[in-house]
């Protein structure tokens, strides 16, 4: 029973640390709010996850779990990855903005295992994919990810000024993701 209590408790400290840090960033997050949202006092939340920056290491680590669960990579089909990655994160616009803080907020922070591990993992099957020449080998495997990443993550960080120019339906948003990365592949 108190296994039980410990990982609901934990569950829930993580959805609400993912809402603060994704809805203000690191420095931004207090954790009186974290602690008053899921039900516990600020001594627990230490106690499970220590520090506000480690608290903010796990819900990015849990993140990115959640997104390769979901999303996956097939090296044989860029355009299909890269149309699941708009997907992902049209459902889930506050795990892009985690993922953005993240950069903003980490640029020279300590890298993250798991996020290391994820990369390394994608570059060698993009890097596995050239020599089969199932991926051409007109940009570097680091490259080619960095490309897929920045359209399907597009439409999301658009300007507001694009106003009526911007498609407002999903499905033509994702199209135009899916063609580029054709072009890319």
């Amino acid at each position: 029973m108190q296994q039980r209590n410990s990982d609901r408790t934990r569950a829930r400290i993580l959805a609400a640390a993912t809402e603060e840090f994704a809805a203000r960033g690191i420095g931004g997050a207090r954790i009186n709010r974290i602690a008053e949202v899921a039900g516990c006092n600020k001594a627990m939340l230490y106690a499970y996850f220590g520090n506000k920056d480690q608290l903010f290491d796990a819900v990015f680590s849990h993140s990115v779990e959640l997104y390769l669960d979901e999303v996956g990579f097939d090296v044989d089909d860029l355009p299909a990855y890269a149309g699941r990655v708009f997907d992902y994160f049209e459902a889930h616009p506050d795990r892009l903005r985690l993922s953005t803080w993240y950069r903003l907020e980490r640029p020279d922070g300590q890298p993250l295992e798991a996020i290391i591990a994820v990369n390394q993992s994608r570059l060698d099957d993009l890097q596995k994919g050239m020599r089969r020449r199932v991926v051409p080998r007109v940009f570097s495997p680091v490259s080619l990810l960095a490309l897929i990443q920045a359209v399907a993550t597009s439409w999301t960080s658009m300007n507001p000024e694009y106003g009526e120019s911007v498609p407002n339906a999903i499905i033509r948003r994702r199209a135009v993701v899916v063609a580029v990365q054709k072009i890319l592949s």
